[in-house]
Formats: C-alpha cells, sequence, structure tokens
C-alpha cells in the first residue's frame, strides 16, 4: 500500500477536510478547524499553536502556512551515520506490531543491500522467536536466538558479537513488548541498553519506539515514559492505515523532539518506508 492510501482515512476524517476549509479564507471558520484537530488527536496545545500561527497570516496563505508548520514540525534533525554494525533497539508496549515491523525493517535494509542480523530478545511471548525467525528466512537473513525465560540482555550480548564476527551492517534487536506502567519491566529493557553499551559506548545506536497511530493520546505518555527511562532517538509509525484520527504523531514529535524514522503504509511484508516529512505532508493535506 501506498502512502497516501495509507493515510486515506486520516486525510478525510481530519487533513483533507482542514485543507479544503482553509482553501475557503474565511477566518471566521478557524474556530471549526480547531475543533476538527482536537477531534484528530491533534492534542489541545498543538493545535492551539497551529490555529495562533494561521491567525498571524493573510487568509490568502492560511494552507501555505499550515503545510510549513507541518512540515517544520516533522523535520527533526537525526544523525544517521554510525559506526558498523548499527544496532537499532525496538521498543515499545503489547500489541503495536513490533515483531512484524523488524521484520519489515530488516527486509528493507536487505532491498537495499544492507546486511542484517536479527536479534530475538523477546524471550518471554510464546511464538515471538518463531515470528521472527520467519521475517529473517524472508530477508535471506541471519537471526541470534536462545529459549524461552533466557535473559535477554545475554542475548544481545552475544548477537552483538555475531554482528561484529560477521561484519553485518545492522543489527535489529527485537524485545518483550511491556506496559510502560511496569518498572521491572521497564529495567530490564534498560538492562540491555546497559549490557550493549558495555560492548562499545556508542551502543545502541539508535533506541526505536514503535507507535500504533490507532493508540490516540495515551502514546504521548508511552513515549514519555520509554524515553525517560531509555533515552530514545527515533519513532516507527505503525497502523496509519487503520485510523482516521493519526494526527497524534504531532503532539509527539513537538514535545520530545524525536524524528520519524520509518511509517508502516499497510500489513504487506514491503508496506514499510523511511519516513518523508514533506511527502507525508502532502498526502495528508491532498483533497484530490
Amino acid at each position: 500500500m501506498g502512502l497516501r492510501d495509507a493515510l486515506r482515512r486520516t486525510r478525510e476524517n481530519i487533513f483533507g477536510r482542514v485543507a479544503s476549509m482553509l482553501r475557503r479564507k474565511d477566518p471566521a471558520l478557524l474556530e471549526e478547524i480547531e475543533d476538527i484537530l482536537l477531534s484528530g488527536d491533534v492534542g489541545i496545545e498543538t493545535t492551539e499553536f497551529f490555529i495562533e500561527e494561521l491567525k498571524k497570516v493573510h487568509p490568502d496563505k492560511y494552507l501555505e502556512r499550515l503545510r510549513e508548520l507541518l512540515v517544520e514540525m516533522l523535520s527533526v534533525p537525526h544523525e544517521s551515520v554510525h559506526n558498523p554494525p548499527v544496532v537499532y533497539l525496538f521498543v515499545g508496549v503489547n500489541g503495536v506490531g513490533k515483531t512484524t515491523t523488524i521484520g519489515k525493517i530488516g527486509l528493507y535494509f536487505r532491498k537495499k543491500k544492507k546486511s542484517v542480523l536479527f536479534a530475538a530478545c523477546d524471550t518471554f511471548r510464546t511464538g515471538a522467536q518463531e515470528q521472527l525467525k520467519i521475517w529473517a528466512d524472508r530477508a535471506g537473513a541471519d537471526i541470534v536466538s536462545s529459549q524461552y525465560g533466557a535473559d535477554p540482555s545475554a542475548v544481545a550480548f552475544d548477537a552483538f558479537d555475531a554482528a561484529v564476527s560477521r561484519g553485518v551492517d545492522c543489527l535489529l534487536i527485537d524485545t518483550a513488548g511491556r506496559l510502560h506502567t511496569k518498572t521491572g519491566l521497564m529495567e530490564e529493557m534498560a538492562k540491555i541498553k546497559r549490557t550493549l553499551n558495555k560492548k562499545r559506548e556508542d551502543l545502541p545506536q539508535e533506541i526505536l519506539i514503535v507507535i500504533d497511530a490507532t493508540t490516540g493520546q495515551n502514546a504521548i505518555h508511552q513515549v514519555e515514559i520509554f524515553n525517560e527511562k531509555l533515552g530514545l532517538t527515533g519513532i516507527v509509525l505503525t497502523k496509519m492505515d487503520g485510523t482516521a484520527k493519526g494526527g497524534v504523531i504531532l503532539p509527539i514529535v513537538r514535545r520530545f523532539n524525536l524524528p520519524v524514522l520509518f511509517i508502516g503504509t499497510g500489513e504487506a511484508p514491503d508496506d514499510i518506508e523511511e519516513f518523508n516529512p514533506e511527502e507525508f505532508i502532502d498526502a495528508l493535506l491532498s483533497t484530490d
């Protein structure tokens, strides 16, 4: 599924409607636009920011200004040059599609001619390692795993050694989904980070939280807790095709200044792409 198709529901319900109203160049419609943005999980503070900024320009410039604001908000600088192997630690709550997303990203990297190693550090959820093994086979990549109940940090430790000895470009680490409210489980995640950091001080180079776009405002709290505990470096946005209220990514990026690195656009293995703010916003605001 293409990006434009994936965003269809959010576009038709929220941003396409806003764009159509802004084209009418009527200041009286700003209050109604505010209500539409709030209904799309954009949040009070971010919505008020947009409305106040629009009030500063001539109505002829409303749509142009909104696009500028949206692109600017989502264009967070990101340092993408790392020493190989680049270690990606994926985290998130239960049910966001983390393992599937990691598999898709691994497949994406392989198609970009990068070598990939998967690390199955979800030693808790029954079937998680087998699921990741299917993705590894699909991508033509190796996987490091252990028995269920094993220490996830030990698996990550072994996986990094394997990545170095095999000279792979990318190590993708799957972890057990955990409720951000469970202190013990969050500490286990921090232990994985500390273990990798002992191997090399720049590890892991990327700590990415996988966010389900259908979650709504609760996603903000998830990011807050994971970021506080781990120091996130970016976001992977999934299930945008499954929601008509996909605006929550805006207050998340604005508040935490985290770049969106990948976006899931559907259920097919190829339905993942690197995030491009301009393409994303143009697809959201399109009224064609």
